[in-house]
């Protein structure tokens, strides 16, 4: 989310968050997230299965870092977030950032260091992006999109767009769209992945 955007929900909750008795809830710990630099690693077991995820940061300088780095991953979520099809990069105002997440997406399905990994795409923020819709085409970063300017062909575009650049013909990218700050939705997005994360860990050594 950017700077404009949490001073935005800041300001819809700034009666509640200026309540003598105020308690941050689960939304206001999630905006207060900071951009990745670097790679942060975390461990966790589910089922007697441990994971390791790896938490890297996508802008231009923190690529670098990370893009190399592994082997043997069982599945990469990559966070695109649609909502920034209308702006630029910090890094160079003169790249789209939809065009330059799809970029890096294609990079990273298509790398041999992720050849057998599972690739799940989260579409992020699709709260703020079927706003933006009301003011702004997709044309801004698909100027061949000639579609009706609704959030279900505009999004179905956009799926279809990011499903292109897979050149494998045996690998699936699983799409989800989704609200970062909707807690309920992403847990059980996320649950669906560890389930397939495990499955696909127990095929390996044939116990599935």
């Amino acid at each position: 989310m950017t700077n404009r955007e949490k001073v935005r929900s800041f300001f819809d909750s700034i009666d509640r968050i200026t309540a003598l008795d105020y308690k941050p809830n689960e939304q206001d710990i999630l905006l207060t997230r900071t951009k990745t630099t670097g790679i942060v690693e975390v461990h966790f077991t589910i089922k007697n299965i441990p994971f390791r995820v790896f938490d890297v940061g996508g802008q231009r300088s923190e690529r670098k870092k990370w893009i190399h780095c592994f082997e043997d991953v069982s599945a990469v979520i990559y966070v695109a977030a649609i909502s920034e099809y209308a702006e630029v990069l910090f890094e160079d105002n003169t790249t789209n950032r939809m065009v330059e997440s799809m970029c890096l997406f294609e990079t990273i399905c298509n790398s041999r260091w992720f050849f057998n990994a599972s690739i799940i795409l989260f579409l992020n923020k699709k709260d703020l992006f079927i706003e933006k819709l009301k003011s702004k085409s997709i044309r801004i970063a698909f100027p061949h999109y000639n579609g009706p300017q609704t959030y279900e062909d505009s999004i179905a575009f956009i799926t279809k767009s990011f499903e292109a650049l897979n050149t494998n013909p045996e690998k699936t990218i699983y799409v989800h769209q989704t609200c970062a700050t909707d807690t309920s939705q992403v847990q059980i997005i996320l649950d669906n992945v560890i389930v397939m994360v495990i499955e696909k860990n127990l095929k390996k050594v044939g116990m599935f």
